[in-house]
């Protein structure tokens, strides 16, 4: 009978370990880093239409399960300037975050940009875990997730034996290598890494810039906490990524605040106004039906067509002048410079009206690369590109 019971007792052991904790574990990193202001995609062009904050939070609610567990980091640099527009910013993208509930996110450098009193606000309003060696919050919080202890910090200095230590930096990857002890570090610099490597110890990975893609580290640890192996991928975020309509509510929410912002700003004084392709057409009646059959000609339109109308940082591409003195302001108020026109390529030239000889600048690749950056225009070539617009 004993030898029954104890043979028994040995299968038992075989198939049901004494503890969990022998059995080796896994944990998914989803990480963000880097996002510098963006909250969704330009929608400029189709090869750069990734990421966004309501396809991140989609992308998780849909996949929750299979990710599970997991923990959810941002790295710090998620703003962008400290103007009225990037304040908006920053306040949408840290209520974003509460909502997706981040299990800690970074102040750092692009933070550091505005006055401690506004963030020491958000942080208050906000209450997502933060760590920062600036702000009046923790330079490290501790998470448990399936029974692993995690220490997560922004400080390479407070590393904690024993746990699993995450590091959320700023610094050049180069520096990242001199950091030691460390089992995985974040960097938030705004390199562009595809793929973590390892050093000694060390896993380094980069957030990707922009939010165009979430990052999956997927850990492999020991019944001793240390890590064993990881695997990792990124998430790219395109259109086919379906979007978190309470994250979506977020953004609307912040066009809504960003046309009033337009809407009570002082227009630009008159000074020196620009003239407006009907008055250019007065002599130059060719080249301004050549300029109707272009893009151009309808740059405002894909503004009012995706409801981006009133957002200054569009406006400055889809129109004439725009936050110039006499450039436009709105469409109630100056009609006439909507679209990319004459003067938005060739410049401003009063005189040119007086005296017709007086050559108007010509359009080099300088003055195209104002609005074709490789973000909104990544295919652009100059010569290709000035052939769609010759006249």
């Amino acid at each position: 009978m004993i030898r029954h019971v104890l043979i028994f007792i040995t299968v038992l052991l075989v198939i049901f370990p004494l503890s969990a904790q022998g059995r080796e574990k896994t944990i998914n990193i989803l990480y963000t880093g880097s996002l510098h202001g963006q909250l969704e995609t330009c929608g400029c062009s189709p090869k750069t239409d990734f990421g966004g904050l309501a396809r991140i939070s989609g992308f998780i609610l849909e996949n929750r399960h299979e990710l599970s567990p997991y923990i959810l980091i941002d790295a710090g640099n998620f703003t962008d300037k400290d103007t009225p527009q990037g304040r908006l910013k920053a306040e949408t993208i840290l209520k974003s975050f509460k909502i997706m509930q981040y299990d800690a996110v970074a102040l750092l450098q692009n933070e550091r940009v505005f006055p401690d009193d506004f963030f020491v606000s958000l942080i208050q309003k906000y209450k997502t875990p933060y760590v920062s060696d600036s702000f009046p919050c923790d330079r490290s919080l501790l998470v448990t997730h399936d029974l692993t202890e995690i220490n997560i910090s922004s400080d390479p200095a407070v590393r904690i034996e024993g746990k699993l230590n995450i590091l959320l930096t700023e610094q050049s990857i180069a520096d990242s290598k001199m950091t030691d002890g460390w089992d995985l570090i974040i960097n938030s610099s705004g390199v562009e890494m595809d793929d973590p490597f390892q050093l000694n110890d060390s896993i380094i990975v980069a957030g990707y810039p922009r939010g165009k893609k979430l990052g999956i580290l997927t850990l492999y640890i020991d019944n001793m906490g240390r890590v064993t192996n990881f695997k990792h991928r990124f998430e790219a975020l395109g259109s086919d990524i379906k979007e978190d309509g309470m994250i979506r509510s977020v953004l609307d929410n912040y066009d809504s605040k960003v046309a009033e912002l337009l809407k009570n700003a002082e227009e630009p004084s008159a000074g020196i106004t620009y003239s407006g392709v009907l008055k250019c057409a007065e002599c130059h009646e060719p080249f301004v039906e050549s300029w109707e059959k272009t893009k151009h000609a309808r740059a405002f339109a894909s503004l009012e067509d995706t409801g981006k109308s009133l957002d200054p940082e569009c406006l400055i591409c889809h129109t004439v002048g725009f936050g110039e003195s006499g450039g436009f302001y709105t469409i109630e108020s100056t009609p006439k410079l909507a679209n990319v026109q004459c003067e938005e390529c060739h410049g401003l030239d009063r005189e040119h009206l007086d005296d017709f000889s007086r050559p108007m600048r010509p359009v080099t690749v300088s003055v195209c690369l104002k609005c074709h950056t490789k973000e909104n225009s990544p295919d652009f070539d100059y010569p290709v590109y000035y052939e769609k617009i010759k006249h």
